[in-house]
């Protein structure tokens, strides 16, 4: 759903210029093929340390340091580039989402959050799955999907929720967020990396494809993850 919406909304752009003539294709050197493997260990890193229910934390920061480090020997570089080029404003950030998790957990919010859900459930599980992931895709671009996602996890760890349920909200934490820039934190990187590159694009703009492509696919997905 995602690609069609994509495909016709923005099909006259497409048309008006090829995008394979102007980017060019350089080769890929030792480092980048080296940090193409690095990333891909992550990947592995992460699934294991998921499997065995272990903090992912510490693993990827070992295996990006790892790599990094790899990399940099390899091309005779400075990190001073690489730390400076980190976007070290993010991190307070992440850290204040936490903050805010840990807040509504203390506060008793999370639980009164359960509550609701599970009064939702007792009268209709159906209506109840697409509330949820309706207000989860909703909650998503007022307080980010990061924390968001952490809250429901709570909650369905805490709940035994009914598998449509957490299907539902799964699908609202991870198709929310295309609605708007402020929506996860892969997009606000996302951002960063492109104003680095002299690219602007406006929450407006953002919101104004958002608008047109989540919809779509988030109903399409509650309804064959409920039906």
């Amino acid at each position: 759903m995602t690609y069609v919406v994509l495909r016709l909304s923005q099909r006259h752009a497409l048309a008006e210029e090829s995008i394979v003539s102007r980017v060019p294709h350089p080769k890929l050197g030792r480092g980048g093929k080296l940090t193409a493997f690095g990333i891909a260990a992550i990947g592995v890193v992460l699934l294991t340390a998921s499997a065995l229910d272990a903090q992912l934390g510490l693993p990827t920061f070992i295996c990006g340091l790892v790599t990094a480090a790899a990399v940099l020997a390899l091309s005779r570089q400075s990190p001073w580039p690489v730390v400076k080029g980190i976007s070290w404003s993010v991190l307070p950030l992440v850290a204040g989402l936490f903050v805010m998790v840990e807040t509504l957990v203390k506060t008793g919010t999370i639980g009164h959050l359960s509550a609701l859900l599970q009064a939702g459930i007792e009268k209709s599980p159906t209506h109840a799955a697409w509330g949820a992931g309706i207000v989860a895709s909703i909650a998503d671009n007022i307080a980010n999907n990061l924390p968001v996602g952490l809250v429901a996890g709570s909650v369905a760890v805490n709940d035994h929720l009914p598998p449509p349920v957490m299907s539902a909200m799964l699908i609202g934490v991870d198709l929310g967020p295309n609605l708007s820039v402020t929506g996860s934190l892969a997009t606000i990187l996302w951002l960063v990396a492109l104003r680095r590159e002299k690219i602007d694009v406006t929450a407006w703009r953002f919101l104004k494809i958002g608008v047109l492509v989540t919809p779509p696919a988030l109903v399409a997905a509650l309804a064959a993850a409920i039906w």
